[in-house]
């Protein structure tokens, strides 16, 4: 037996070695570390992708909770790594405030500070819940896998919401293991990754594994089973187009600095005009225009829409992100409107011949909480709130299949991106990225839009100002796509949905569930002092 074999299989050698020196570490140095391994997690998520990193952040998580002799120090180990992962994940969040800085400069280490605090809120009750449990070996990795999916469902719904960087994105390198969203959505595909990154950690801390191959073969397995079952599922499915459909999606680049002054939206309005009409119009039967790339009012802009009419197809259709508003009751100070960030179809005869409006709104950005409490505006120019629309829609367009629309972030929200009751057969997300700049705001944005494809069965189009734009087939694979910062067409025929539908489209969370009690009541046996390994 080789010396490399022999401290592999040795429970007392470098693994249970590590795993006590990390379980040893106490007060600053412990949190300090939770801290550091955070950041790792959230390099293994795009657009670093290095998911390897999972490994040593989730089992050096648990290794360093072993020493924890409170719950108060659970909770505070769980935050400090949340900590961690969410400032190093979503400091995006912050750049958007430069857009004005002398009006919302101020707000950014609130804004990115507070966010990634209340978030670790998550992490850390997830920490204090695998304590709670009592589970030990094995059994303390499945309830860290359980305790931080079941987080993560949490953060996706609790105060409107915010499920960004699942653990589970880190697969986005491949389409092949993705493809277990089909069956248990993204919250499912959290769960299994957790349980590989922290499978280690059973080699040691309290009842290590005597056996440290069986957990790492375990492991790779888990990782085979993923990407091969994936494979499986690709294997032989080549894309269906939709007959007689080409659209062109616009991306005309346009600095967010640039997207609102006055003097500017002419020109910006004109450039996507040239964009749509440039080389190879003549093959196209319909065109897409991200977020708001009308700044106007489009149904009371007859000229303007007129203008637009110009450059769509001929039979076909500009399907473009703008403003709609519906008068309201009267204030007493004369007629009230509500406003609504809304997506329009326009035909040839520039008419609107159907429209969607946003219903999940972004908070800050779209609109005030507590707007009575805090002294504050939204960063949106315009005075007062945006209105909610009243839900997924399924729009009917002319000689289109069946699409629903989704504005902006609303594409992160698993679950939440169809009208069951009128199934479509595309998702359209049309968003408007310019506020985060360069930064991995837009690279994780598109990321996760791709797994609504995974789990529907449906083709996402994606059209962003600034980028990313594509075109994603029902399996999660990108078959054309327009990169951050260029400025220029995508020029795609439009995939078809699976026949049928996925699982998770059929049950929806109910295969997140049937897991997550499966791996209960495997941490239940795997923590009772029989060894099963």
């Amino acid at each position: 037996m080789t010396t490399a074999r022999i401290a592999i299989e040795a429970p007392s050698g470098a693994w249970a070695a590590l795993a006590a020196k990390l379980a040893a570490c106490r007060g600053r140095r412990r949190y300090g570390l939770g801290f550091f391994l955070g950041i790792l997690a959230a390099a293994a998520l795009p657009p670093i992708d290095a998911i390897p990193l999972l490994v040593p952040a989730f089992t050096g998580l648990l290794w360093l909770h072993d020493g924890v002799e409170s719950r108060r120090g659970s909770f505070l180990l769980g935050w400090w790594f949340g900590f961690g992962f969410f400032l190093a994940g979503l400091y995006w969040v912050g750049i958007s405030m430069l857009v004005d800085p002398l009006h919302f400069g101020w707000m950014i280490p609130f804004a990115v500070g507070g966010l990634s605090a209340g978030f670790s809120i998550y992490t850390g009750l997830a920490l204090l819940l695998v304590r709670l449990s009592g589970a030990r070996g094995v059994g303390r990795v499945l309830a860290l896998a359980i305790a931080w999916s079941v987080g993560e469902w949490l953060r996706g719904h609790l105060l409107t919401g915010f499920p960004w960087n699942l653990v589970g994105y880190a697969w986005t390198v491949d389409a092949a293991p993705l493809q277990l969203a089909a069956l248990v959505g993204s919250y499912g595909l959290s769960l299994v990754t957790v349980l590989i990154a922290a499978l280690p950690a059973a080699l040691g801390g309290p009842a290590p594994v005597r056996r440290p191959l069986s957990i790492l073969g375990t492991a790779a397995l888990l990782v085979l089973a993923l990407w091969g079952g994936g494979a499986a599922r690709l294997a032989g499915d080549t894309d269906i187009m939709v007959p007689g459909v080409r659209l062109r999606l616009v991306q005309p680049d346009i600095a967010q600095t640039a997207k609102w002054q006055p003097e500017r939206i002419r020109e910006n309005i004109l450039t996507q005009l040239r964009l749509s009409a440039g080389p190879g119009a003549d093959k196209i039967t319909d065109l897409v225009w991200p977020e708001t790339a009308v700044p106007y009012v489009l149904a009371e802009e007859p000229e303007l829409r007129a203008a637009l009419a110009t450059v769509i197809p001929k039979g076909g259709l500009l399907l473009t992100g703008t403003l709609r508003r519906t008068r309201s009751a009267g204030n007493g100070a004369g007629e009230a409107f509500r406003y609504y960030n809304s997506l329009a179809a326009v035909d040839d005869r520039g008419e609107i011949v159907a429209a969607y409006d946003k219903f999940h709104l972004v908070p800050f950005g779209e609109y005030v909480p507590f707007r009575g409490i805090l002294p504050i505006d939204k960063l949106v120019p315009g005075r007062g709130d945006f209105s909610t629309g009243p839900g997924p829609r399924t729009l009917a367009l002319p000689h289109l299949p069946p699409v629903s629309p989704l504005i902006c972030y609303e594409a992160i929200f698993p679950g939440e991106v169809v009208d069951e009751a009128q199934r479509p057969a595309w998702l359209l997300n049309v968003t408007n990225d310019a506020w985060f700049g360069r930064s991995s705001g837009p690279y994780q944005h598109f990321e996760s839009a791709r797994l609504r494809a995974v789990e529907e069965g449906i083709p996402l189009v994606r059209d962003a100002n600034t980028g990313i734009s594509g075109i994603v087939d029902p399996y999660g694979r990108v078959i054309a796509k327009l990169g951050l910062g260029q400025a220029g067409v995508l020029d795609s025929p439009l995939p078809a949905p699976i026949p049928g539908r996925t699982p998770f489209a059929r049950y929806g969370e109910t295969g997140f569930a049937l897991l997550l009690g499966a791996f209960a009541v495997l941490a239940w046996a795997f923590s009772r002092p029989r060894r099963f390994v």
